[in-house]
C-alpha cells in the first residue's frame, strides 16, 4: 500500500488535540483514517502496587513507552497491522487486552509530549501544536478526569499542581517549537484546519 500520512497533534492536557482531529475527519474519508493516542502508550506498571503507580508523574517523558510506540508507528505506515496497548485510567497501569489496529492512508498520533521525542518527530509528515490557555485547559482536564476517569475533584487539582503544571512548563511548552503549524483556539480555528487539510490532500497525491 501506498506510505501513510503520520500527522502528529501536540499540546497541553485539555488543550483540544482530539477537537483538531475531530474537525479534520470531516473533511477526509473516516475509512482512511487511524488515530494513536500517545496516552495508550504509558508504560506497563504491573510490578507496582496501585500506591505507587498513583505517585508516578504522567506528563513527564519518562512516563511513556516510546520504544513500543516508535515500533508501532512504523509498523502501520509499511502496511502492517499493530496491537495497541489498553490503559486503565482507574487502575494506573495497562490492561491485559489489546486493540488490533489495521493500517490506514492517514494515522494521527495524538499526545501532549509527542513532539519532545526526536525520533517521533522524524517520522511525522506534519507536526501540530494546539496553543490554548492554561485556565481552560485545567477546566478542560477536570470536567473530563471527574467524568471519564473516576477520579475526585480535589485528586485532579492536587495532580494538577503537584505534576501537570510543572511539567508542561519544562516539557510540553518548549515543544511548541518543533511545529508545523501553531493553533490557536484549536479546532475552532477554521483557517488553519483548512490548511492542514490541504496539506493532507497534497501528500496523498504525491503518492
Amino acid at each position: 500500500m501506498k506510505k501513510s500520512v503520520l500527522i502528529g497533534i501536540a499540546g497541553g492536557t485539555g488543550s483540544g488535540k482530539s477537537t483538531v482531529a475531530k474537525e479534520i475527519f470531516k473533511f477526509i474519508d473516516k475509512d482512511d483514517v487511524t488515530v494513536i493516542e500517545q496516552d495508550s502508550y504509558y508504560k506497563d506498571q504491573s510490578h507496582l502496587s496501585f500506591e505507587e503507580r498513583v505517585k508516578t508523574n504522567y506528563d513527564h517523558p519518562l512516563a511513556f513507552d516510546n520504544a513500543l510506540l516508535i515500533q508501532h508507528l512504523k509498523d502501520l505506515m509499511s502496511g502492517k497491522p499493530i496491537e495497541k496497548p489498553i490503559y486503565d485510567f482507574e487502575r494506573h497501569n495497562r490492561k491485559k487486552e489489546t486493540q488490533l489496529v489495521k493500517p490506514k492512508k492517514i494515522i494521527i498520533l495524538e499526545g501532549i509530549l509527542i513532539l519532545a521525542e526526536k525520533e517521533i518527530r522524524d517520522l511525522l509528515d506534519i507536526k501540530l501544536f494546539v496553543d490554548t490557555d492554561s485556565d481552560v485547559r485545567l477546566i478542560r482536564r477536570i470536567l473530563r478526569d471527574i467524568k471519564e476517569r473516576g477520579r475526585t475533584l480535589d485528586s485532579v487539582i492536587l495532580q494538577y499542581l503537584d505534576t501537570v503544571r510543572p511539567a508542561h512548563l519544562q516539557f510540553v511548552e518548549q515543544t511548541k517549537r518543533y511545529a508545523d503549524i501553531i493553533i490557536p483556539e484549536g479546532g475552532y480555528n477554521k483557517v488553519a484546519i483548512d490548511l492542514i487539510v490541504s496539506k493532507i490532500n497534497s501528500i496523498l497525491k504525491e503518492d
